[in-house]
């Protein structure tokens, strides 16, 4: 099982209710045995497009393909693709057993196989002492894996997740989260994630596609996603950013210098922004992650060295093994993420910090 075979392509598909473009022109291939997350903020349509999948929504134009099958016209039970809802929607009259395997009884498979099933898909959960309770008798947590074993149980080519984990305390979501990854690595099942919350997808995927009304803006792994935003909706979107907005003052083969707020801040393009061809008075927008940045302590002389400006902390938050401050300096305020921070409190203190001109990222205008 190849990861780049094609498991699931999605080719131009639009989508509309009533006069709301839901999805416009989306195309996409999803590598079989890969974790895949739908990323954007509500009414984006990544939710539409996960039960377009699923077959719950018809499609309007364009083709959904499983494989070499034009699956348009294939009803939802026989797409062998299922779903978890948000809401788990596990029946409350019912035991944890009849839950998992209702699908199965519909199915009118013997009670042999069954449980045979059965006792495969909780072995994967660790969820054996739950079979005799009802839903009503476990905690969030549990209702999550139940829903979950309840799906893997059908034994689906795709397993859809639409935002499985959005009910649980932060705590517990990041548990699960590590478990849910570790089973589709285990499983090598095609999964389809859809979430709103960044830290997820992140964590999660093998790739991620980033939607805005209706459109796929951004498709790829989480590292291009974070660090090499395609524009600024994604880089504002994914993450905390600093965007510097500024003008090309010269460039070389290898690198830009870009007047931003009156100083020169030397650019290191990577490769592919290394291409594009930069002319002296360009507008250009930098960005920058607060965690590239390095915090020198309280300033007592004047700072020195390419991309090392002064500035002044106005804010901060201490978050535990890392600080978040926020300069002035250069006409805007930085985000700075410094990890164990140590005891210096620089509230309200003049400082010097330094942008690596390697980790600037250029984003297209």
């Amino acid at each position: 099982m190849a990861m780049n075979e094609i498991h699931l392509r999605i080719e131009n598909v639009h989508k509309t209710f009533g006069k709301t473009k839901a999805l416009d022109s989306v195309s996409l291939d999803i590598a079989r045995g890969s974790f895949t997350t739908f990323l954007g903020p509500s009414g984006c349509g990544k939710t539409t497009l996960l039960r377009m999948i699923a077959g719950f929504y018809e499609v309007e134009h364009g083709n959904l393909y499983m494989g070499d099958r034009l699956i348009n016209d294939v009803p939802s039970h026989l797409r062998n693709a299922v779903m978890v809802f948000q809401d788990y929607a596990l029946f409350p009259h019912m035991t944890i057993r009849e839950n998992i395997t209702y699908g199965l009884r519909i199915q009118k498979m013997t009670r042999e196989d069954i449980e045979k099933r059965l006792q495969k898909t909780i072995g994967y959960l660790g969820i054996e002492a739950l079979l005799d309770r009802t839903p009503g008798q476990i905690s969030g947590g549990q209702q999550q894996r139940v829903a979950l074993a309840r799906a893997l149980v059908m034994e689906p080519e795709i397993l859809l997740l639409d935002e499985p984990l959005s009910n649980l305390d932060a705590k517990l979501r990041i548990n699960i989260r590590a478990e849910l990854r570790q089973l589709q690595r285990r499983l090598k099942i095609t999964t389809i994630y859809v979430t709103h919350d960044q830290a997820e997808a992140l964590s999660l995927s093998d790739r991620i596609a980033v939607m805005n009304e209706g459109k796929i803006v951004q498709y790829g792994s989480p590292f291009e996603i974070y660090y090499r935003p395609r524009n600024t909706f994604v880089a504002s979107f994914v993450g905390i950013v600093n965007l510097m907005k500024g003008k090309v003052a010269s460039s070389s083969s290898r690198t830009i210098l870009v007047s931003v707020g009156g100083e020169p801040v030397l650019v290191v393009p990577a490769d592919k922004e290394a291409e594009r061809t930069y002319k002296p008075g360009d507008d250009i927008t930098l960005c920058v992650r607060p965690e590239t940045i390095r915090l020198e302590s309280a300033l007592r002389g004047q700072g020195n060295g390419e991309n090392v400006f002064r500035g002044r902390v106005v804010n901060s938050i201490f978050e535990g093994s890392s600080v978040r401050y926020w300069i002035e300096s250069l006409g805007m305020e930085f985000i700075v993420d410094i990890f164990d921070p140590g005891n210096e409190e620089l509230n309200n203190k003049d400082v010097s910090f330094r942008i690596n001109p390697e980790r600037i990222h250029i984003l297209p205008t």
